[in-house]
């Protein structure tokens, strides 16, 4: 039966319903839209279904003829399968609660969808201008790297193909045998990132220009001088077969962190650092040789393997089944212990670095590379924690000044150690400082946000290096707490705008008091140690020393603030787990670099600190700031809670223990 040709009567409902029709034209542009910036099976059904209703319900305006009964059987099934759709996402989303952050688009203010425009540096190396005043960097900074790290989130691969796929594109070789088992056992820990493991390949990579029978006699040449404080871990057949050297709980930590996955590995003599200081630099020319023929050479060896086996090589020869670890009369192996140590570490820098310039009374650091506006924000924490970047350094961290222990070696030895400097070719591994709990967090004394002090806190000791003839003046953490309790004045952005009828943001550098926020700041000494006598009572005179707090009590604060000690700071993970936000002052680096992001799960400080105070003061005291960082605090304790357990340690550590 033909459709009736409308006449002039229906003339009328003609135009109700092309209006009815034209109204979703809005929402297929936004579902449309959805699916080009997120795509996702789920989106495509549900975008699917939507349209199967409009095509249901607008029928008059459909091409072909549907009878009623038809109709409404497919208004039934559509119903039924929306239904059944929308309970199998409520399911999903009970068994698996919190699988990423909660970072949200926020309007921050009229003009934030502006973004943060810089222009080229007003001079040679100086901080990147900010030309948008509208937007207060610190709020962009945290949005740009929010958005960055959920297409980060969103790109990990799903299956065992796809992570191939994604190994062989990033570093141009196949994985390595068993990585299959890595890959089942890294999904069955629930383990949130399958792709971002680049801190292997580079720590790994100058390895690669070296024979194994080389490296293997550089790891049974440094276990077998005593006085090189390594620990020596040996497996064989698929277990843990000796350990020696080292504290008690950390060879514990050592074999437990490998026991889920030990059976397969190949045999191997592994050498653990037990300073927190790291131990290899390699001069410059050298590593650029290695390097060099790693990726010329080695690399394209294995590419062109048009076979590759997913089998290890049987037991070298040299790899003895005893656990006597042979004894080695000298060693290679130097030791520095309270001496200056700038002139060592910076060896493996470029000679055009500023690290490495003749003149270092006239060079300035590169803060072009990651300091943004007057204040200094760090917008690229990497290029911040890059001791070539920075000679300046020589003189404000403790570990350049006189590092409490340093025992180093400047050609390659394969030594896993907690964090190392920029300029260190130590291997990075998960710390056993982590895994066995030596910081713990008590989530049962934490609080709310509404009930903790709004100021940032902080207790410690003078750790960092160690002090002689006044060089705590030159070490990283005397010189915040000192800036930070200052009575001098600083630099913060003020909106200029605010208490007039301007809507638009307007944000300029303003000087001001320290003291006038000194409520906010709560950053103290607890404790004086690792100097000389003269040198401890300087200090105990200069500063106001507190007395010490428990860890726990960290909790009744809004902020903690975690710094560089002797190496890594062990405190970080506890206080990422928190309903607190996180400032951190870090130059070492640990194992997590790809893991846990600057400005997404905590805020970034420069060692000069210019920017401490704003940053503080922005969170604290600003509306926008004070939404922001409860936000952040929740989303960074939420994504911590799913990435720092003892199983993705193990997964790490399984990981690079197959490279």
């Amino acid at each position: 039966m033909h459709r009736p040709i409308p006449t002039a009567n229906a003339s009328p409902q003609i135009e109700r319903q092309g209006a009815f029709i034209t109204s979703f034209i809005p929402l297929y542009a936004a579902l449309c839209s959805q699916l080009i910036v997120g795509f996702s099976l789920s989106r495509l059904w549900f975008a699917a279904l939507c349209a199967a209703s409009t095509f249901i319900f607008l029928e008059d305006q459909l091409s072909f003829a549907v009878g009623s009964k038809m109709k409404l059987r497919a208004g039934k099934l559509l119903t039924l399968v929306a239904v059944a759709s929308f309970a199998f996402l409520a399911l999903l989303s009970l068994r698996q609660p919190l699988q990423t952050p909660r970072f949200t688009s926020r309007p921050s203010s009229a003009t934030s969808s502006d973004g943060l425009s810089v222009a080229p540096p007003y001079e040679s190396l100086s901080p990147l201008p900010i030309n948008n005043s509208h937007v207060h960097p610190l709020d962009q900074l945290v949005r740009d790297a929010e958005q960055s790290w959920l297409r980060t989130l969103h790109s990990q691969s799903q299956t065992l193909e796809a992570a191939v796929s994604e190994y062989q594109r990033r570093y141009g070789i196949p994985p390595p045998p068993n990585f299959d088992k890595w890959y089942e056992f890294a999904k069955r820990k629930g383990v949130q990132l399958i792709d971002e493991y680049d801190t292997v390949y580079h720590s790994l990579l100058p390895f690669w220009a070296l024979p194994p029978a080389t490296i293997r006699a550089r790891v049974r040449e440094a276990l077998g001088f005593g006085g090189n404080n390594l620990m020596g871990l040996l497996l064989r057949d698929g277990k843990a077969f000796h350990v020696e050297g080292g504290q008690e709980w950390l060879q514990q930590a050592a074999v437990g962190m490998t026991e889920q996955f030990v059976q397969h590995l190949p045999d191997m003599d592994l050498a653990f650092n037990v300073h927190d200081e790291p131990r290899v630099v390699v001069p410059h020319d050298e590593l650029s040789r290695l390097v060099c023929i790693a990726i010329n050479d080695s690399l394209p060896a294995v590419r062109a393997n048009p076979a590759p086996r997913n089998a290890f090589s049987p037991r070298p020869a040299d790899v003895k089944n005893s656990k006597r670890i042979a004894e080695v009369k000298t060693t290679r192996f130097n030791v520095f212990a309270h001496q200056p140590t700038w002139i060592p570490s910076r060896m493996s820098c470029s000679p055009e670095s500023p690290a490495r310039a003749l003149d270092d009374t006239q060079t300035l650091d590169n803060l072009t590379a990651y300091a943004l506006g007057e204040l200094g924000f760090v917008y690229n924490h990497t290029a911040f924690s890059d001791v070539c970047n920075s000679p300046s350094f020589a003189t404000s961290h403790g570990f350049f000044d006189r590092p409490n222990a340093f025992n180093v070696v400047h050609d390659l030895f394969p030594i896993f150690s907690q964090s190392k400097m920029s300029s260190f070719q130590d291997i990075l591994y998960p710390s056993p400082w982590y895994w066995y709990g030596k910081v713990s967090y008590d989530e049962g004394r934490d609080m709310g946000w509404n009930s903790k002090i709004n100021s940032l806190w902080w207790r410690g000791s003078t750790t960092g290096g160690f002090s002689r003839d006044g060089g705590w003046r030159r070490q990283h953490r005397q010189q915040l707490v000192k800036k930070v309790n200052g009575l001098d004045k600083a630099k913060i952005l003020a909106n200029v705008n605010q208490d007039t009828t301007e809507t638009v943001a307007e944000w300029k550098t303003k000087e001001v008091s320290r003291q006038d926020y000194k409520q906010v700041m709560d950053v103290h000494f607890s404790h004086v140690g690792q100097c000389d006598p003269g040198d401890c009572d300087a200090q105990r005179e200069f500063f106001d020393i507190v007395p010490p707090a428990n860890q726990q009590d960290a909790w009744k604060y809004r902020y903690l603030l975690d710094m560089d000690g002797n190496a890594f700071s062990g405190r970080f993970y506890a206080f990422l787990k928190s309903h607190s936000l996180t400032f951190k002052m870090a130059v070492f680096r640990e194992w997590h670099e790809d893991w846990i992001k600057p400005w997404a799960h905590y805020i970034p400080l420069s060692l000069r600190g210019e920017e401490a105070l704003e940053a503080m003061r922005y969170v604290s005291v600003e509306e926008e700031g004070k939404k922001q960082a409860m936000r952040m605090a929740e989303s960074s304790r939420e994504w911590a809670n799913q990435v720092l357990r003892n199983e993705d340690f193990e997964v790490w550590f399984f990981r690079l223990l197959l490279e």
